[in-house]
């Protein structure tokens, strides 16, 4: 990876290939604010059992984006990720915010450039 002292991140809701959403590049910064928003059809079913992946990545033109981190809220997850998921089921409709730290844990380390 190359060496920069800032960042040009995006967010993609989905660390696989399953979903074509991600974010709008946010270029160097290393404090991206993104206020974007992204709705699935899902009913609250459906939804307890599903986990929410957000990746973090640096964009990088005509090669390999790099993971920053991410984090998984869902039935699975633990701490803030769950009480932030609990909340979210029980305020259907509304905005449930929380911050949380990205971690590594089970995400790839490179992305093919779209």
């Amino acid at each position: 990876a190359q060496f920069k002292m800032y960042f040009d991140p995006f967010l993609k809701p989905d660390m696989g290939k399953k979903s074509k959403y991600k974010t709008s590049v946010k270029k160097k910064t290393l404090n991206p604010e993104f206020n974007e928003e992204f709705s699935y059809d899902v009913s609250l079913d459906h939804l307890a059992k599903k986990t929410l992946e957000i990746s973090v990545w640096d964009y990088d033109l005509g090669m390999s984006n790099d993971f920053i981190g991410g984090v998984e809220l869902g039935i699975n997850a633990s701490g803030q990720r769950l009480k932030h998921w609990f909340e979210c089921l029980k305020n259907k409709g509304k905005k449930v915010e929380y911050w949380h730290t990205l971690t590594q844990q089970g995400a790839p380390t490179t992305d093919k450039p779209d």
